[in-house]
């Protein structure tokens, strides 16, 4: 036992290398399974080329960015004790393991697409297995590249900063390590954030020039080979919902992490392993969560044609969540002392136990509760079908009724959490059960990479005139993973917003500010300022989709209209104009929602100060993660009210399929929620947590900065007889002489 408490630190980056062993395992057997006919194998190539060559464009911007912000962050490590040159290095590796996330799941997505087509010629059970282990490639990559980056860094920044001076493990040696390792979650965070917006722009952009000009116009399938924007639009699927969400959840796990590990090394522990158990133990979790995600895809299994695809899932799911409590209970008991204290709040190591329990059962309502706002056959998406049969407009309406009350339940499971985590354990309790909750991210993610997979594979289907039996097959799974991917997204702004609690606490102890009153007038300014922008950053990203979907809308349209013989089969339309027109409209229009969200805590900090800077960022997360509920649940809604007259929608006992006027107007409702599902509303999460990472990397040059506060108002003679005079400060605002 004595050489676990000697090496556990070492030990837990060996956990991430395993998950990126069986990922490579399930990598390799999905490449080996049959990719299909010659024209199945040319057109997932025409997939895979247009999503390598979106991502080859994004990295281009994208490493100017990190090396300019490396840069700044280089001479910035040098100005303060609490920080280092060496954030700059933490930071690009952190910038280069998020996008080689994103990489890894787009990449075995485009060759998982076409294998699940061609598996469900055979059965549904085979066509699942190869969408679900594409999805496990994906999953099993990120959580294992975060576990062994997040892991491996720490152990070098807390050898220089820590052992090598024989430093206290609570004292600031230790702040400055985590300070330093608080830029690997930047540079992932920053990364996703662009990934993810840019991801959105492109896939809704070409989905919407696809629906609008295909479905609607021509009247032909969704994914008709003689439409010029359907290879964009299946390209869009990887590079929006595989590889955006990769990063996405990501930096949603190292961010977790390392705000646990921040206010970790406020608690004086005694105990076996230094003093430093509360702050190994969120690492520790999440490789336990990676470990037990691994044995619960062997629970995911599809047998007969009549199983359930999405009870399969579930099983899955809730088989890592219980496995990763049983094990968190022995972790918890066997590193933590009796009692501990963090901000003059005394708790038990059971109490940090019954917090990790919270945010896992808080992770699963969430999941819960999405699935039941956006799965077919459910009370919210019935309704939205029965409105579709008056017209566009009532469509519409009601799936705006639906993504505003799918907030009520979610709020206040979120709100229970937080108050029952901090409850048992105080800040650190909050913080921990983010931990628990995203430690079976590996599993999350598998379910969320499952839905684009298998909605690819039903899109070349279609496109290669399969029989009838084989697109039933691939719908099945389309429909399951409509909602998976909702739900996914549902559990990644749950995870945002606790995640964002645990660094605000962190960006507070580092600030050095005692409280933040919002009953001072600048506060609670910047409490509005903050709440404002979600709203801009949506506008921004739903405005960039439109317009790029408009330039998509006219190439579709001159291609009917130039080509002749694109109806009739005699020509190829021009795929790749349609893939460039995204390419290019993602590429320039991610920049300016994007830098909202590193260039306000930076201009709020140092010109308000941090009480400000914490007022913004209250503001920021409690608006993010109602906007971003909304948006993704009333998108998921519309997609699968749309998707409800495929199979036959009954309305007032009258049956309603494909080309029906109810249809029609469900159409519209799914290109109005396209941009909500997955452009605007998944990037909120990322909004509000890489707000908050912005804040704590800037807290040590902000920290004692006062912001300037009107003098209370009072007869001047009073005035002059009760206030000393005031002198400016640069770096402290006003003080008193």
């Amino acid at each position: 036992m004595s050489f676990f408490y000697d090496n556990l630190i070492y030990l837990i980056p060996l956990l991430g290398v395993l998950g990126i062993i069986v990922m490579f395992s399930k990598s390799q057997w999905v490449i080996r399974q049959d990719a299909g006919d010659e024209e199945m194998q040319k057109l997932a190539g025409y997939i895979a080329a247009g999503a390598m060559a979106f991502l080859k464009a994004e990295w281009k911007i994208l490493t100017y960015f990190a090396i300019v912000t490396g840069a700044l962050l280089f001479w910035s490590g040098t100005l303060v004790e609490t920080s280092s040159w060496m954030i700059s290095v933490s930071f690009l590796i952190g910038a280069f393991t998020s996008a080689l996330a994103g990489y890894i799941g787009m990449n075995i997505a485009t060759k998982a697409n076409v294998r699940t087509t061609q598996a469900a010629k055979t059965s549904l059970s085979k066509a699942f297995r190869v969408a679900f282990n594409g999805g496990c490639v994906m999953g099993l990559g990120v959580a294992g590249l975060a576990v062994l980056g997040l892991g491996s860094l720490f152990i070098v920044f807390y050898q220089i900063y820590v052992v090598q001076t024989g430093a206290s493990v609570n004292g600031q040696s230790m702040e400055r390590a985590l300070e330093v390792l608080a830029g690997f979650s930047l540079g992932a965070e920053s990364i996703a954030l662009f990934a993810r917006v840019g991801g959105g722009i492109y896939t809704k952009a070409a989905d919407v020039g696809a629906d609008l000009v295909g479905k609607v116009e021509a009247g032909i399938p969704e994914d008709d080979v003689r439409n010029p924007a359907t290879i964009a639009d299946n390209v869009g699927d990887n590079v929006g919902d595989v590889a955006g969400m990769g990063a996405d959840l990501f930096g949603s796990y190292v961010a977790t992490i390392l705000a646990t590990m921040v206010l970790g090394r406020e608690i004086v522990s005694q105990d076996d392993f230094g003093g430093i158990a509360p702050i190994l133990l969120p690492m520790l979790i999440a490789g336990v969560g990676l470990f037990f995600s691994i044995v619960s895809t062997f629970f995911v299994r599809v047998k007969n044609e009549s199983d359930s695809v999405l009870a399969a899932l579930n099983l899955g799911n809730w088989a890592s969540i219980i496995l990763t409590a049983v094990a968190s209970y022995f972790a918890v008991a066997w590193m933590l002392p009796d009692t501990m204290l963090i901000r003059g709040f005394s708790f038990s190591k059971e109490d940090v136990f019954y917090s990790i329990v919270v945010g896992l059962v808080v992770g699963a309502l969430m999941s819960l509760i999405t699935e039941y706002y956006t799965a077919m056959g459910k009370r919210p998406v019935r309704s939205i079908v029965n409105q579709s049969s008056t017209g566009h407009a009532t469509n519409i309406i009601g799936g705006l009724s639906v993504g505003m009350e799918s907030t009520f339940l979610p709020i206040l499971v979120l709100a229970c959490g937080i108050y029952g985590s901090f409850y048992f354990a105080g800040l650190y309790g909050v913080a921990i059960a983010a931990a628990g909750m995203m430690a079976t991210t590996a599993m999350q993610l598998a379910i969320d990479a499952f839905g684009p997979i298998a909605d690819n594979a039903g899109g070349i289907a279609e496109m290669s005139k399969l029989p009838a039996e084989v697109r039933e097959r691939t719908d099945n799974l389309d429909a399951v993973g409509n909602t998976t991917a909702a739900t996914g997204k549902g559990f990644a702004i749950a995870s945002a917003a606790l995640t964002s609690l645990a660094l605000f606490a962190a960006f507070v102890g580092i600030a050095r500010i005692d409280s933040i009153d919002i009953y001072k007038a600048n506060v609670l300014a910047g409490l509005f300022v903050g709440g404002m922008i979600p709203y801009i950053f949506s506008s921004l990203a739903i405005a960039a989709v439109g317009r790029a979907a408009m330039d998509m809308v006219q190439e579709v349209r001159r291609q009917f209209r130039e080509i002749p013989g694109i109806m009739e089969y005699k020509a190829r339309p021009e795929y790749e104009k349609c893939i460039a027109i995204s390419t290019k409209a993602s590429i320039r229009e991610m920049l300016l929602p994007g830098s909202i969200a590193l260039i306000v805590p930076v201009l709020v900090g140092f010109t308000l100060g941090p009480e400000v800077l914490g007022g913004v960022l209250a503001g920021v997360t409690v608006s993010g993660v109602l906007m971003g509920m909304f948006q993704s649940n009333a998108g998921g809604a519309w997609d699968n009210a749309k998707k409800s007259f495929e199979k036959g929608a009954v309305i007032n006992n009258e049956t309603f399929y494909k080309n029906s006027e109810p249809h029609k107007a469900s159409i519209t409702g799914d290109t109005v929620g396209d941009p909500f599902k997955d452009t605007s509303g998944p990037s909120m999460n990322i909004l509000i947590k890489l707000m908050s990472i912005v804040s704590l990397i800037i807290a040590p040059h902000i920290s004692g900065h006062q912001s300037v506060t009107a003098v209370q108002r009072m007869p001047k003679t009073e005035q002059q007889a009760s206030s000393p005079p005031l002198t400016v400060h640069v770096n402290d605002g006003f003080k008193a002489k």
